[in-house]
């Protein structure tokens, strides 16, 4: 595979699809019509389901805001890492009850990036348990592993 530029790649799709005004029918030319996401050891395939996952999680944070920390990418660009940030607010996001709270979340996406510039597969973490304490405690405060 020839170098190429899989940090544009990457960059641009945080900021076509989750960034201000967020689309989710920007999958449709960015990712592979065979797409997978890995998001919590879970594979969503697909551009259909994964749009749908998208507009999901968008209903679930209002004032939805998604920040790029750092992206790279390997020697030829068919693997991206990414480091990420969301806030926003609570309207029922992992389950729980809409109650406004406020939501700072940080996580890793990993991006197998290909020759043609689709994105074919996404394997992302975030602290989920901590977000998951702070918008459920009475304290308000993270849970702490």
């Amino acid at each position: 595979m020839p170098r190429q530029d899989s940090v544009a790649i990457v960059e641009n799709f945080w900021r076509e699809v989750w960034q201000q005004p967020q689309d989710p029918d920007a999958i449709d030319r960015l990712v592979h019509e065979d797409f997978v996401i890995t998001s919590g050891g879970r594979d969503i395939t697909g551009r259909e389901p994964f749009k749908a996952w998208v507009r999901d999680v968008l209903a679930k944070v209002h004032d939805f805001q998604f920040h790029i920390i750092e992206t790279f990418q390997n020697h030829d660009g068919s693997r991206v890492a990414s480091r990420w940030r969301v806030t926003g607010r609570n309207n029922g996001l992992m389950g729980t009850q809409p109650n406004g709270a406020s939501i700072e979340m940080t996580g890793t996406a990993v991006w197998e990036v290909g020759a043609d510039g689709l994105l074919r597969h996404n394997w992302v973490e975030r602290n989920a348990f901590e977000v998951h304490g702070a918008i459920t405690r009475k304290d308000a405060r993270a849970n702490i592993f």
